[in-house]
């Protein structure tokens, strides 16, 4: 059993040795040092959101309302933040959600942050557009489980491969992204004339799959361009149904989790069709501008899920705010980019410190509110700001 809250401790006893943190531990600090050493299209990418970023806003703003009553007098002095999600065991209830093609952030993203969540035991949830293919990424992490985002293509041929390529390699889980068909309306993307994946960033595990190869007339190592547009017309399905999942479930004996769930009919259809776990998420704000705070979706979402996991994705930037998402019913959370602003400032060194800080206000926030563990969190911890 951890207490992460020590990291403090280990902060404080560092400075006083004349060694102060080189990162920064206010989210607010951590989003303005990577904005200086970021190029303006990776930084347009990684925090741009849909349209005027409303949603983005939005769920800022919804995790603020909610406030959390702290009890006093109950025997904190240690505490287990472990928990379970679809046969995963996990130290602390915190997955690194999958960033793509963060290759144009720092090089070798995938196998640096693979490392850092190593380092904890922190589950990686791996993009199907990560800029490394998945068996390369997979030694990183060990015995740490890693799980597989999947962008659901239009040919599905190429979807089975990367399904089972996945499996074979070790992931034990597939994660179906369901609200990404399509890129959304990015403004800062498209002021920059930016999207990576044009280039072919972002398309390792495409560009290293024999079902993709087998459509291609040269080998994208020998016609990027080619591949590229052989890429764009199968990515997304935006003829996807819950029927498909059945087909799904018999290309793997892998968890199934569906991602992108916001509303109570989709988690029961989610159920009805055999899923294994689901993330509440808007995609932190990247897909519809204007759209409902992932948060304020949680409970009714926990209410439909029939029993079924719920994770939370979609503004998380500090303990508190993982506190809070348990407390309204989450198994766990999806940190996102809070650890690539990590990966732009020191590689997996930065992600490892973002990680740490944390662990550790979520340790220390859970004690302090009077709770040993997670599964002490109900929705009588928080109370909802009026106005």
């Amino acid at each position: 059993m951890t207490n992460y809250g020590d990291f403090q401790s280990e902060i404080f006893l560092q400075g006083l040795a004349g060694n102060p943190p080189s990162h920064p531990i206010a989210f607010a600090d951590l989003e303005r040092a990577a904005a200086e050493c970021m190029s303006d299209t990776a930084l347009g990418y990684v925090a741009g959101g849909a349209g005027a970023g409303g949603t983005m806003r939005s769920n800022r703003e919804a995790l603020d309302r909610w406030e959390i009553v702290p009890r006093m007098v109950r025997g904190v002095t240690s505490r287990d933040l472990s928990t379970e999600v679809c046969g995963t065991t996990m130290p602390a209830p915190v997955l690194l959600a999958p960033i793509g093609a963060m290759g144009i952030v720092y090089p070798d993203a995938e196998r640096e942050v693979a490392q850092a969540a190593a380092g904890l035991g922190l589950p990686m949830i791996l993009s199907t557009v990560s800029s490394t293919a998945m068996e390369d990424v997979a030694p990183e992490l060990g015995d740490t489980p890693g799980w597989f985002q999947l962008y659901w293509a239009r040919d599905q041929d190429v979807a089975a491969s990367l399904v089972g390529r996945a499996e074979r390699a070790g992931y034990r889980a597939v994660v179906v992204t369901l609200d990404t068909w399509s890129l959304a309306w990015r403004p800062r993307d498209l002021q920059a004339g930016f999207v990576p994946f044009l280039t072919g960033e972002g398309l390792a595990n495409y560009f290293s799959d024999p079902a993709f190869r087998a459509g291609l007339a040269r080998a994208p190592e020998e016609d990027v361009p080619s591949a590229v547009l052989h890429w764009l017309a199968m990515f997304g399905n935006p003829g996807l149904s819950w029927v498909d999942f059945n087909w799904l479930r018999q290309q793997t004996s892998l968890p199934i989790l569906v991602k992108g769930v916001c509303h109570a009919e989709d988690a029961r259809a989610a159920v009805d069709a055999g899923v294994d776990g689901i993330v509440v998420s808007n995609h932190g704000g990247r897909q519809v501008d204007g759209a409902l705070a992932a948060i304020d979706c949680l409970p009714e979402v926990v209410a439909a899920a029939a029993g079924l996991p719920v994770l939370f994705d979609s503004g998380i930037r500090g303990g508190a705010d993982v506190v809070k998402a348990l407390a309204l019913g989450a198994r766990a959370v999806l940190l996102g980019r809070p650890y690539v602003y990590g990966l732009a400032l020191g590689g997996g060194a930065g992600v490892l410190h973002v990680l740490r800080c944390l662990l550790a206000e979520l340790d220390l926030t859970l004690a302090l509110a009077g709770h040993a563990s997670p599964a002490a969190l109900t929705p009588a911890v928080l109370a909802r700001r009026s106005g």
